[in-house]
């Protein structure tokens, strides 16, 4: 077992505490929301005929993420679009603990800045529980991918799970780790 902090986690314990609780008023340090988990996920309708695709994208998530994902199946049967239950359909990884910091750091610091057209991250992809999902359209965002060993193009989307009790102390602790949200007058 080694010694070492991720660069953001001893941010968080260090300048992010304090100014939570002064900014909100926290009487304890348990009550500043902190970094749950993080759930990289990309669903794939091809994934029910070509199984290599779903295997392929399982490699670019243990290179992006450093962990290895899992498969999702359909819950439930769908005539209209021939799912049946239990077809495989897309991909995950969920990343707790040291991970995930490690990978929000690279995330942010690195990839999102490589969007297309790039002016921020958008207000919108908080869920009213402290929670905020951001919709990537490539996964070549992520400079850990070789251009010319990719399948297929293909979105994937990033959820950051925290356990803020609201989408105002959420978006205080994501833009505190450097989070580029856009400016309001933006759409």
């Amino acid at each position: 077992m080694s010694d070492y902090i991720p660069r953001l986690k001893t941010l968080y314990k260090e300048e992010i505490t304090p100014l939570m609780m002064k900014e909100f008023s926290y009487k304890n340090v348990m009550q500043v929301p902190k970094l749950e988990k993080i759930i990289v996920n990309a669903g794939l309708a091809e994934g029910m005929h070509d199984i290599k695709l779903l295997e392929s994208v399982l490699e670019e998530f243990a290179i992006i993420t450093g962990q290895k994902g899992v498969i999702t199946r359909a819950k439930k049967s769908i005539a209209n679009f021939k799912l049946r239950q239990g077809m495989p359909i897309g991909c995950k990884v969920t990343l707790r603990g040291d991970r995930a910091y490690e990978f929000l750091d690279r995330f942010i610091s690195f990839s999102v800045p490589r969007i297309r057209d790039f002016r921020g991250v958008p207000m919108k992809g908080f869920d009213g529980r402290g929670n905020y999902t951001l919709g990537i359209t490539e996964q070549l965002i992520f400079p850990e991918i070789n251009y010319d060993k990719i399948s297929k193009v293909h979105g994937l989307s990033v959820t950051i799970v925290t356990t803020a009790k609201t989408d105002e102390e959420a978006k205080t602790l994501l833009a505190a780790f450097g989070m580029p949200f856009r400016k309001s007058s933006q759409a």
